[in-house]
């Protein structure tokens, strides 16, 4: 059987906190958080590391990884292209926005022969996530389904004391297995409880319970996620290019639950403990980087992540 390997979707610009968000120092060695997630995915298993990114920000995450997490896991770059869609189909003159998360992971189909995690390149998993995801991909085997994963967190450790976040809600069975995931934006905190946009409500938001599980888009899948996203991807395209074609995105999510919806696959929910950490704002970056250098504090990280 193929080695797991991780997947990091590193493509967006971090908008919001105004820059490369990806690449800002937080640790104490000069560590981003992706050295972070890297260094929890190598101790949990995973020997190779994929990295999603647009072909001009190469030499930048060259310089950063290759010489540190490089040394020790096989590190392969692929790119993100607007131009990467079937041939009949054309981009809208004014399209500048990349197709979404699942067009994303799409990027590296010629590079996964087997199965593969994917995560974001600006958020900080923790170990526990790494490890529970890895064993659950040693053993993944398709039968009449296909058998996929997915770290769930508890919605009150994923949000940011400065401002609002998505985050795909998640409902799950008895058994622990995905069911639904819904996309919800600017969910926050307001007056000690979570809220999020809702504009059915008359309030114009809804409470959502403490402990109510999130995705932070930390999937686990076997190798027929790629040839499903290949054969999903011209129905969007068809869809998008008549009712968004500046805008629409492929969201890996949406691709997940269409998949469970038909009965194609069941996606069994792994709970995580840990706390979500991410610069969102550039206000967050202070947080993060006194939570992990609080982590190295206490032993759970060494000083220099890589020597």
């Amino acid at each position: 059987m193929n080695e797991p390997v991780l997947v990091i979707m590193a493509a967006g610009m971090g908008s919001r906190f105004g820059g490369l968000k990806q690449i800002e120092p937080v640790g104490s060695a000069g560590e981003i958080i992706l050295d972070f997630s890297l260094y929890d995915a190598m101790m949990a298993g995973f020997k190779k590391a994929v990295f999603i990114i647009k072909k001009e920000n190469e030499k930048a995450f060259r310089d950063l990884i290759d010489t540190r997490a490089g040394k020790y896991m096989e590190v392969e770059y692929v790119y993100q292209k607007l131009s990467d869609i079937p041939d009949h189909y054309q981009i809208p003159e004014e399209r500048e926005k990349p197709w979404g998360t699942g067009h994303a992971v799409l990027s590296a189909r010629h590079v996964i022969h087997g199965p593969f995690a994917v995560i974001n390149a600006d958020d900080y998993y923790g170990p526990g996530a790494f490890q529970s995801v890895y064993e659950f991909l040693e053993k993944a085997e398709d039968t009449d389904r296909f058998h996929y994963c997915m770290a769930g967190y508890q919605v009150e450790n994923t949000l940011t004391e400065n401002g609002s976040v998505s985050r795909g809600i998640c409902r799950t069975s008895e058994t622990g297995m995905l069911t639904e995931i819904t996309e919800r934006t600017r969910i926050q905190w307001q007056d000690g409880n979570i809220v999020y946009e809702d504009p059915d409500s008359a309030t114009g938001s809804t409470t959502l319970p403490r402990g109510t599980t999130v995705s932070m888009n930390f999937w686990g899948f076997t190798q027929s996620m790629m040839k499903e996203l290949e054969e999903g991807f011209p129905q969007f395209l068809d869809s998008t290019l008549k009712e968004n074609p500046l805008k629409g995105e492929y969201f890996l999510p949406v691709a997940v639950d269409r998949l469970i919806q038909t009965g194609k696959a069941d996606v069994k929910v792994l709970h995580s403990a840990d706390r979500w950490y991410g610069v969102t704002y550039r206000e967050d970056k202070e947080q993060v980087v006194s939570a992990l250098q609080s982590m190295k504090d206490k032993g759970e990280y060494p000083d220099r992540l890589w020597k």
